[in-house]
């Protein structure tokens, strides 16, 4: 269904690898947690904004409008499924341990901004570029705040754990 997903991957992970030094050194923080945010950043982008289709071969019509039917939380049927809701959730959850590890900056505060801001970006570019044959859907924004959220917290967590572990005992 996405012909352009496993390439739009590892093209991620290959910027990531490129980036991830010079990304370390503006965010203070290690080259892996840097790889983490770009490839995770990247792997959003390949997932949500590549054409679901051959964009040469016609598509069924999207409509021209957002679907706001769900603004809540996802029913458990809804959560269960990995082509839905539990999918749209895993997404961002990589994207939100990497922006949870990061150290308290003002730069370290607009990279969380924008994460936050990347479900709005997403869903307002299917619903502006119809050649995607992407729809746009107020569930799919709740979704992936979930698992930045559920992301930033567990990477909140592990840094946390971390200073402590460090920290020598005295």
């Amino acid at each position: 269904m996405l012909p352009w997903l496993l390439p739009g991957i590892a093209l991620s992970f290959l910027v990531g690898i490129v980036a991830a030094g010079p990304t370390a050194r503006l965010l203070g923080t290690r080259r892996t947690i840097a790889w983490l945010l770009l490839a995770g950043t990247g792997i959003v982008v390949a997932t949500t904004l590549t054409p679901w289709s051959s964009p040469f071969a016609p598509g069924p019509a999207v409509p021209s409008r957002c679907d706001l039917s769900r603004i809540g939380p996802p029913t458990w049927d809804e959560l269960r499924s990995i082509y839905d809701a539990g999918g749209n959730i895993l997404l961002f959850i990589p994207l939100g341990i990497a922006t949870g590890l990061l150290p308290r900056t003002r730069r370290t505060a607009a990279v969380v901004a924008a994460a936050i801001a990347l479900p709005f970006v997403v869903e307002t570019i299917q619903l502006a570029v119809p050649w995607l044959d992407r729809q746009c859907e107020s569930a799919d924004v709740i979704d992936n705040l979930t698992g930045l959220a559920i992301g930033f917290a567990a990477g909140r967590a592990a840094a946390w754990v971390a200073r402590r572990v460090a920290r020598p005992s005295g």
